[in-house]
């Protein structure tokens, strides 16, 4: 079938046509006219560059993140560091953590490792198993249908934070602990994004390609792969775009609470939880976690903005800062007027030409 007419049908059902390789181009298009979504996919790159690059970070460094230096606190007064600002130097770029004296940016870099590898694998198994749930109730029979429905709408109405204390609070000790805050958060919380698909899917195997497909003698397997999983990318990717800062939020409350990530290994919200007692004798301590939590997900949250806009040019952008808003409205209205004034000029010169014809008739 001709992309010319996937496209028609797509827009005569409200649906964005599948993207293909023109649909990529207007895409990076519109992604590159928000600057704030340009700025934001940087400062993400450079967090998941830093993430990757821990090891070399920290061996140019000349530290790691677990060894001890208790020569560098001082224990008459319970542990503070030694020097000023939290005992920065040559050897320890950030300062030391109060009563270890382990190195904060060794600690700061891996646990960027830590936090953002938990929600992109957490994101990874929503993604999945939403789809894969989503799609199977849309193509099922009713009773699937009602069934896979109805586990969906039990896993959103669970309390995550509830559901995932639990959880982690019964599993083994020995069990790699990032890997089963990722599997939890996934298994709790793919209940949103299997309703987005069931929804997108019902309406796309309405289309006539995929009733062409079908009547074709196609297996639901492959009219699933080939027809449905293409139109699926473009609200998949946005929803999966926002839950990635909402993944780290909820690993950074999950280690502040004491069951996410266990010592030695740093995260984010476990130097948060060590740092609420210290805010005062060494404050770098906390405002280093705290503040790398609040730029990856007001980066992630502006990123994911930005790719749901580009994604659906006819949904306005949440943000304001750096969107083009104002030009894309005056855009807009400037269009508006433009067709506007065709149609009248199309509708004056047709009244025209009739009242020639009728003069005409009248004459002959």
């Amino acid at each position: 079938m001709s992309e010319a007419l996937v496209a028609a049908e797509a827009a005569g059902a409200g649906v964005e046509p599948v993207p293909g390789a023109s649909g990529a181009r207007q895409f990076w298009r519109r992604l590159r006219t928000q600057r704030a979504a340009l700025v934001a996919a940087a400062v993400v790159a450079l967090l998941v560059l830093v993430a990757l690059a821990a090891p070399l970070l920290t061996a140019i460094e000349g530290q790691d993140p677990t060894t001890y230096h208790p020569s560098l606190v001082d224990s008459a007064r319970g542990g503070v560091p030694i020097g000023s600002f939290g005992g920065i130097s040559g050897d320890h770029w950030l300062g030391v953590e109060p009563q270890t004296g382990r190195d904060l940016f060794a600690r700061l870099v891996y646990g960027a490792r830590v936090s953002l590898g938990v929600a992109l694998g957490a994101t990874a198994v929503q993604v999945l198993l939403g789809v894969v749930v989503g799609v199977t109730s849309a193509l099922g029979n009713r009773w699937v249908d009602q069934l896979l429905s109805r586990a969906t709408d039990i896993i959103v109405a669970m309390p995550l934070m509830i559901m995932a204390l639990a959880l982690l609070a019964i599993v083994p000790s020995n069990f790699p602990r990032p890997v089963l805050v990722a599997l939890i958060i996934g298994f709790v919380a793919w209940g949103t994004i299997a309703k987005i698909a069931r929804a997108q899917t019902l309406t796309l195997k309405e289309l006539d390609y995929v009733a062409a497909a079908r009547l074709s003698g196609w297996s639901t397997w492959r009219i699933a792969r080939r027809e449905l999983l293409p139109g699926l990318a473009a609200p998949v990717i946005t929803y999966a775009a926002l839950m990635v800062p909402a993944n780290i939020a909820i690993e950074a409350a999950l280690s502040f609470l004491g069951v996410g990530v266990k010592p030695p290994t740093p995260s984010w919200g476990q130097m948060l939880t060590s740092a609420n007692v210290w805010y005062q004798a060494a404050p770098q301590y906390l405002l280093l976690p705290a503040g790398a939590l609040f730029v990856t997900v007001l980066a992630l949250t502006v990123l994911g903005d930005g790719v749901r806009t580009a994604l659906d040019p006819r949904a306005a952008s949440r943000l304001r800062v750096g969107t083009g808003g104002k030009r894309e409205a005056k855009a807009t209205a400037e269009k508006e007027a433009r067709s506007k004034e065709a149609r009248s000029k199309e509708a004056r010169s047709k009244e025209a030409q009739s009242k020639e014809a009728q003069s005409k008739e009248v004459r002959s």
